[in-house]
This record gives structure tokens, sequence and C-alpha cells, in this order.
């Protein structure tokens, strides 16, 4: 779970909040200067100066200034305050630490990428790092993730053991979906052939996707 800047402010210590007071004025001069330039040279949104700017060193330290249990929580506020463009995005992700990932794919429904981010979200889905699958099923993916995408994702849950509880609004999604439904079926057959258990997880996503969606009702 992501905490706000108070909570961070109430665990830290002296040290630690006096780094992220610094760090988070360094994302937001980033952000004000880059829109700056961007409205003067009339250059076009998500565009970024090839050097990584100073905030996105902070971003790979927060761990040790803040501790690892809260360096999520400060990369997500890093990434925010600065407005990160897709290409900071995409360059923290990828020459980033599996923790520096994690803390990128959690926080992408919040930087109005719309769907650029999506490559980030595939790559994570295709590792077996269940740290990655759990925070690439979260609300962006739950927003922009095609339905096979989707369902892939939900498998790649089960055949990793992440629950399926972490993926963002699972009952909407998989609710009356017939071919999610024949998926998991598959799955458990294939589990019970090769004399494994079938998760329980399996058979919770299987009871959503049997259940028919509500009709919609006409107001009056």
């Amino acid at each position: 779970m992501l905490k706000s800047r108070k909570e961070l402010d109430a665990e830290l210590d002296g040290a630690a909040r006096a780094w992220l007071d610094g760090a988070l004025a360094e994302a937001a001069h980033d952000a004000t200067a880059r829109e700056a330039a961007r409205a003067q040279a009339g250059v076009g949104a998500g565009t970024t100066p090839p050097d990584s700017p100073p905030w996105e060193l902070r971003y790979a330290a927060a761990g040790r200034h803040c501790g690892t249990a809260h360096a999520d929580s400060v990369r997500s506020l890093l990434l925010i305050e600065a407005r990160a463009p897709l290409p900071s995005v995409t360059r923290l992700y990828e020459q980033g630490t599996a923790a520096e990932r994690r803390a990128v794919l959690l926080t992408l429904d919040r930087l109005g990428l719309g769907d650029r981010a999506l490559p980030l979200v595939e790559d994570a889905l295709r590792t077996n790092d269940t740290r990655l699958v759990a925070a690439a099923v979260g609300p962006y993916a739950a927003a922009h993730l095609d339905p096979h995408a989707w369902r892939h994702a939900v498998l790649k849950c089960l055949f990793t053991g992440v629950p399926v509880d972490a993926v963002a609004r699972l009952g909407e999604r998989a609710r009356g979906d017939a071919e999610l439904a024949r998926m998991l079926r598959d799955f458990a057959a294939e589990r019970t052939a090769a004399g494994r258990d079938v998760p329980a997880d399996l058979r919770t996503a299987l009871a959503l996707a049997l259940t028919t969606p509500a009709a919609p009702t006409e107001e009056s």
C-alpha cells in the first residue's frame, strides 16, 4: 500500500524527511522547467531533455535514505511530483532494479500517460517475478489492457501464485467473461490431469466469470 506524504512524514526521521523534501523539490522544479521549455519551444507533450534530471538519481536512492519499507511510496511521490513523462518512466523502469520497477508499475495510473506505458506492464507480465506481476495487474492494467491481454494477466497470476486479489477491478472485468471462464476451466483441467491441486483463487475467478452481468436498468 502506497503511503501519502503525511503518513511518510509521521514515520520518517528528521534526516529522511529532509532528504525527501529536497528530492520532491527537485522533482517539482524539473516538472516546471520542462513544461516552461515545452511551452516556449512549442514541443509536444511527453518530450524531455536527453539527460536524466537530478530527481531520477534520487529515485534510485530512495531506499537508502528513507528505508526499504518506504521506498515504493517515496518513489511514487517523486514520479507524481515530477509529472514524469514517458521517457523518464521508461528509463527508470528499464534501468532500475526490481524494486524500482515495481514502484513505476504501482504509479502508472497516477501519471496521465494514457495507454502509452502499456509496454512496461507487458514486460512485467512476461517475468516470473511475483512482485512485478502483482504490481503490473493494478489499476493501470485494469484501465488499459485489452480483453485478451487482461485474461492472460489473470492466468499469469494463477501460474505464479500471485493472489487474484491483486488484480484491480477483477469483479468488474471478469464478470460474465465467457472466454475467461473457458481459459480457467482449461487451466483447472490441466492441473487436475497432472495430479495437482486447483488453486482456490482459480475458483474465485471462475465464479466471477460465470456470473451473468446485471442487466442495465432503464431510468424513468
